[in-house]
């Protein structure tokens, strides 16, 4: 049994219980697969703070899409996403690794930054933040911060290292900007791919009814990550 921590996140004080802690991981089961005892609780807490912090009551709760005003998926939900590319990367990484053998990578860096790279949506989709962004975008931006931005804070407070931070920072676009890791690199590949094999496979919903329709209009532009 883990102890309950407290941890802050503007402002909100989150309590993470075991109780908490379960239902996260019955949500991603894929955070077992991190072998670091260590590790492993940090990422199950800090997806606990991330949710705790916003107006959703889970992961899945959130819209399945690349981007706060892209289209959702036609099936599915977030956290499907966020696993498949953690399977995704895994799956790269493991016939890389059989295909070379001086290729050297680090499983459970990879395997949190996969879990992780997503976890600023909890920010960036939450609907009271884009309604307020919605009434006046001049005031803050819209979106104030973009899922990587807030992804950093979240992984840092709660003190996940820093290169699981990197992934949550630069598998987007923001990655263009600095020279990602190894582990970032095999991420983005597998996250990118997983948006435009949807793309192709005609796998996005035909309407976005995600904040009573009201951003339906934007969301036929391309998909982005």
């Amino acid at each position: 049994m883990a102890q309950p921590v407290v941890v802050e996140l503007r402002g909100k004080r989150i309590e993470i219980t075991d109780e908490k802690r379960k239902k996260l991981l019955e949500e991603m089961p894929e955070i077992e697969w991190i072998k670091d005892p260590g590790l492993r609780q940090k990422v199950t807490d800090a997806w606990v703070a991330a949710v705790g912090a916003s107006s959703f009551a889970k992961v899945g709760d959130m819209k399945p899409s690349g981007n706060y005003d892209s289209r959702p998926l036609r099936k599915g939900t977030q956290a499907d996403h966020i696993r498949s590319v953690t399977r995704l990367a895994v799956k790269i990484a493991e016939e890389m690794a059989g295909l070379f053998p001086d290729f050297s990578y680090d499983r459970d860096l990879l395997i949190a930054g996969s879990l992780c790279h997503d976890i600023g949506k909890t920010w960036e989709f939450d609907p009271e933040n884009v309604r307020r962004w919605k009434a006046d975008p001049r005031q803050t931006g819209m979106p104030s911060l973009r899922h990587p931005g807030y992804g950093i804070h979240i992984c840092l407070t709660v003190g996940l290292p820093e290169e699981v931070a990197h992934c949550a920072a630069a598998h987007s676009g923001e990655g263009e900007l600095l020279v990602r890791s190894l582990e970032n690199t095999i991420l983005h590949w597998a996250d990118y791919t997983f948006w435009r094999v949807v793309e192709a496979g005609n796998q996005f919903a035909d309407t976005d009814p995600w904040l009573d329709g009201q951003l339906a209009g934007r969301s036929g532009r391309p998909q982005g990550a």
